[in-house]
């Protein structure tokens, strides 16, 4: 092979195929002085370049319009009119005539745009930074030549390794999953939002590459390993066999794990741990059902807004639920309300904040926006007929927080019973314990709240202050540093002393060392990927909980993540070595990768 590009494992799986380079950045223009004779010209080629940017969004509309319904697709629409903007053409044409290239002018005039919508009043012009970015890259791309990379330009069977800088929302729509065969991203750790959506969609995926997309000229082949981080590239014919067996191989492995999800998650010294699934995608439902999950711990909402340009109305969100709640039956399924903000964001939908992730974000957002909100509650309240519906808040730092959520749940149910419709009103209400913040002060929500669920990813993040997005500070993300297992096995006693349920439903959970110490600091409760719920309900079998404690608090006890680290694998590695605790079907070699 030519070379190998290491980056994250965010996904796993193998895939070989063709590189899809899509290099969706504003790309760098020259200042160019053009002659007073060139100025007819320059303005016929900024014309030229806007009729082929129009057709293309015309194409690009009326494919995602077939693929993901009209809503998506009406993001494209917004695009076009800013085209047609007549001012737009005049202050561009403008700076032509005095003698500046069309790219140079038009870039100069879609920066004071980006600018002026930004930090305009009106929500509705801030709401379209993103489609001005947008349109930007693909008139730019045509004035100065450069590729085409459209997602759409992918024939189906295609089997594409697409690797891009990041996978934007106006991106992801566009998606065509019968040519994409894997992702690779420059941005990006396990927890983005482009690691949870490969994970969702089943799709191998590597992140935090950093340069792929410079190094790349997009006509490569290559192998990427989505459980090892490892982007080979022009591997050779002995490469790909080589990569296409162990294919073979984790695919029977994972046979062999499925014929657990008939079998409960008992320890080894009989105590039941309850392993519920995590859904972002209610195409999801059918595949957790089947996994051996004991309903959803999890269901990710921000499917419906990402790639939008509008919010979904109240039919449209209750037919969502319906569907995860109803594949479950009367297990239960925990909903959460929306979390938008951070590193999950609409197009266009919000302006640049300085700091994202600490900024107008989840249960803050809806609060603020009560009318977003209310309609998500109704939708909730009314999918709870079809099931066992539980409502769960994100980003909660205060009581209060959870009281003003409640009082708008109140006037929903009030609401829909003027309206005469169907619904639930004894839903459980609970927090998501993802700040420092929630996890001291647990205490102070014991009487307003039915369920606690730790959100390990943020509570990792701002815990140790370390941006989870971040492909820099990657290995400075340790879900297992003693100040988070310690503020884990707080909450989890608080809990305990006041009979209210705690579950873990971050990314820590699917993890199966992690799931091990998460066990050992008393949780009973895990919701994990579906793909994962056989793997973690193999390690709950092969455990005893008295050795898991033991554990827990050794490395609860450690000086650093590592150290850490080592005493739980040590206590692990020593369980799991046993031959007789293989009887179920795990392959040793399946184990020690996973480790």
């Amino acid at each position: 092979m030519d070379r190998k590009l290491v980056g994250i494992p965010a996904s796993p799986g193998i895939a070989v195929g063709p590189v899809h380079l899509l290099r969706w950045e504003i790309p760098e223009v020259k200042h160019r002085i053009i002659t007073d004779d060139a100025i007819p010209g320059e303005i016929e080629r900024l014309h030229d370049a806007f009729a082929r940017a129009k057709e293309r969004l015309a194409q690009i509309r009326d494919r995602v319009e077939r693929t993901a319904g009209k809503q998506e697709a009406a993001i494209f629409d917004a695009q076009r009119f800013i085209l047609d903007d007549t001012d737009l053409t005049s202050a561009v044409e403008e700076l032509i005539r005095q003698n500046i290239g069309a790219e140079k002018a038009f870039e100069i005039v879609m920066f004071e745009w980006s600018q002026r919508f930004a930090h305009a009043p009106q929500a509705m012009l801030r709401e379209r930074v993103g489609d001005l970015k947008d349109v930007e890259i693909r008139v730019l791309t045509m004035l100065l030549d450069l590729p085409d990379h459209d997602p759409v330009d992918l024939p189906k069977g295609a089997e594409a390794i697409l690797v891009t800088h990041d996978l934007t929302p106006s991106l992801t729509v566009q998606l065509d999953r019968t040519a994409i065969k894997a992702i690779a991203t420059d941005t990006g750790t396990r927890t983005s939002h482009v690691a949870i959506l490969a994970r969702s969609l089943g799709l191998p995926a590597i992140v935090g590459l950093r340069t792929a997309t410079q190094q790349l000229n997009g006509r490569e082949t290559a192998i990427l390993d989505g459980s090892t981080g490892l982007l080979a590239i022009n591997p050779s014919h002995q490469d790909i066999d080589a990569y296409r067996e162990r294919a073979r191989q984790e695919a029977l492995a994972e046979a062999e794990l499925r014929h657990l999800a008939t079998l409960e998650a008992v320890t080894t010294d009989d105590v039941r741990i309850t392993l519920r699934a995590n859904v972002d995608l209610p195409e999801e439902a059918d595949l957790a059902a089947t996994s051996g999950a004991e309903g959803v711990g999890l269901m990710r909402t921000e499917f419906l807004v990402l790639g939008r340009a509008s919010m979904p109305d109240e039919d449209e969100q209750y037919r969502a639920y319906k569907r995860v709640v109803e594949a479950f039956g009367g297990r239960p399924v925990v909903i959460r309300t929306f979390d938008i903000g951070g590193d999950k964001l609409p197009v266009g939908g919000f302006p640049p904040e300085p700091n994202p992730f600490l900024g107008w974000r989840a249960i803050r957002m809806c609060l603020d926006q009560p009318e977003l909100f209310s309609t998500q509650l109704r939708a909730l309240l009314r999918a709870a007929v079809h099931g066992n519906v539980h409502i769960m808040l994100p980003l909660v730092v205060t009581v209060d927080e959870v009281r003003a959520a409640r009082a708008l749940l109140d006037e929903a149910a009030v609401e829909l019973e003027r309206r005469g419709v169907a619904f639930r009103r004894d839903v459980p209400l609970g927090v998501m314990i993802e700040t420092p913040a929630a996890a001291v002060a647990c205490d102070t929500f014991v009487n307003d709240v039915a369920f606690f669920s730790i959100g390990t990813n943020d509570l990792v993040q701002y815990t140790l202050a370390v941006d989870r997005g971040n492909a820099n500070l990657a290995s400075r993300f340790t879900p297992l540093h003693p100040a988070v297992l310690k503020l884990i096995r707080r909450t989890v006693f608080t809990a305990k002393q006041h009979g209210i349920d705690v579950a873990v439903c971050g990314e820590m959970a699917s993890q199966p060392l992690m799931a091990f110490a998460l066990i050992g600091l008393g949780v009973r409760q895990l919701s994990v990927a579906p793909r994962s719920v056989p793997l973690v309900k193999r390690i709950v079998r092969g455990i005893s909980v008295e050795v898991a404690e033991e554990a827990a608090n050794s490395a609860a006890s450690k000086g650093t993540a590592a150290e850490a680290a080592e005493e739980l694998r040590r206590h692990l590695t020593d369980i799991m070595a046993d031959e007789a605790l293989f009887a179920d079907g795990l392959p040793t070699g399946e184990l020690e990768s996973s480790l």
